[in-house]
């Protein structure tokens, strides 16, 4: 599918940020090796999600999913089943990563596999921790090449091993997958990171009746074998800050432009962007508004500014809390004064696409001055941008950031694969279509 954005004379509305992602993957997947029913609410609408709640239900768990609400009837740690073929995971590494920590630490055979973008996807940095634990696993590729791919073989009846973990680059997926085996494990599972990740899957375990062990060191740490966990009747999902983000870039680069958008979750590992933008001169609030699902919630009030925007500097220290949003932060540095460079920024290279390659690309064509660095970009700011074709590599986040560029570009931006921001983001296209006063069009 192809999208046409066009410069935006305005951009308004009040949203409500779709759930978030994260915190849906793994809402579900701790439903379901507990006891019991667990309802939860606004949950992330796109295709990733039910990638998630497929394989869960491949292993037994009984997940009914209407109108935006997953039901979740858990069997217990002991009660998930090997699937009866491969586990298809999607374009969804989340997916794959947490599952991989359940299947290993239920000692369950299974096959993890996913669409041609997942495969290409780097995993041997998960399955040696695995296997140190003592998990039978193996990738794709581990004979011949520097790193193993899905799909991932697990073979049955592996009896895990707590141990300390000192992770090369922070991730959560990675720590999350290991803290999850670490429930089935006997001893403790400790996780440290050189940087801080997200922390949703912490907070969530402890929710759910785990103990989470937390080091002067930002090590976290589970004891198994872990109990049977316990799980509320109702979980209520916060708005994803990473899809809320390509709402508030929209509205900074329309002059004029005014937006409100609601419920996001404010988790300080997750708004790193929002530090970025307030450093480069951008004006959005943060109205406090309580919690959601044990996560602290926030609406983010954006006004237009685009003339006041200036450059700045993203370290490597700040990466883990906005790693998503690089794509999206590297639109509004083209059209702030100055120089914006990131770095640390290695692991966009082994997302959906090469995001940094991608974005680099494609600012270039649209008339920014780029230079694509081994960990990051250095932009040069201020140029006009101008209209062009663009490709979103079967990638959600490029295909929506260019989207937010094209707004405030001269002609017509074009997007090829536009129906990838469907991924995380169903209905984006219309709803910036709705906002600009019709400024996108297919």
């Amino acid at each position: 599918m192809r999208v046409e954005v066009n410069r935006a004379s305005g951009f308004r509305g009040t949203f409500a940020a779709p759930g978030d992602k994260s915190v849906s993957h793994r809402a579900m997947i701790l439903a379901a090796i507990s006891r019991g029913e667990c309802r939860i609410s606004s949950l992330a609408p796109g295709a990733d999600v039910r990638s998630t709640a497929a394989c869960l239900a491949a292993l037994g768990v009984e997940v009914r999913i209407d109108r935006g609400e997953a039901v979740v009837r858990g069997t217990g740690p002991g009660g998930l089943r090997a699937p009866a073929g491969p586990l298809d995971c999607g374009n969804s590494g989340t997916t794959m990563r947490l599952l991989s920590g359940i299947v290993a630490g239920a000692g369950l055979p299974a096959v993890l596999d996913g669409d041609p973008s997942l495969r290409r996807r780097p995993m041997r940095r998960l399955l040696d921790p695995l296997r140190a634990m003592g998990a039978r696993a193996r990738g794709q590729g581990a004979e011949v090449e520097a790193d193993e791919r899905a799909p991932l073989v697990f073979e049955a009846g592996a009896r895990l091993v707590g141990r300390r973990h000192a992770l090369p680059v922070a991730s959560a997926q990675v720590k999350s997958a290991l803290l999850l085996a670490g429930l089935w494990a006997v001893g403790e599972t400790v996780v440290r990171e050189p940087g801080r990740s997200r922390d949703h899957t912490e907070r969530m375990l402890e929710a759910f009746g785990v103990p989470v062990s937390r080091g002067e060191d930002g090590a976290v740490g589970v004891l198994g074998p872990a109990p049977p966990l316990g799980v509320p009747e109702a979980f209520p999902v916060p708005g994803d800050p990473s899809s809320a983000a390509f709402l508030v870039g929209a509205a900074l680069l329309v002059e004029g432009g005014e937006a409100t958008v609601t419920g996001v979750c404010a988790n300080d590992t997750r708004t790193g962007f929002l530090r970025v933008l307030a450093r480069m001169g951008a004006d959005v609030r943060q109205v406090d508004r309580g919690s959601r699902g044990g996560e602290p919630v926030a609406d983010l009030v954006v006004r237009g500014s685009p003339g006041s925007l200036r450059g700045t500097r993203i370290e490597p220290d700040e990466v883990p809390s906005l790693v998503d949003e690089v794509p999206l932060l590297a639109m509004v540095a083209a059209v702030a004064r100055g120089t914006t460079t990131i770095r640390g920024a290695a692991e966009l290279r082994v997302k959906e696409s090469d995001r940094l390659s991608q974005v680099a690309r494609g600012l270039a064509a649209m008339g920014a001055r780029v230079r694509e660095l081994p960990d990051g970009l250095e932009i040069q700011g201020g140029a006009p941008l101008r209209g062009a074709d663009v490709d979103a590599a079967s990638d959600h986040r490029i295909a929506m950031s260019f989207a937010v560029a094209g707004l405030a570009a001269h002609g017509a931006t074009r997007i090829r694969g536009a129906e990838w921001a469907d991924v995380s983001f169903p209905g984006f296209f219309s709803l910036l279509a709705a906002a600009s006063g019709g400024a996108v069009r297919p």
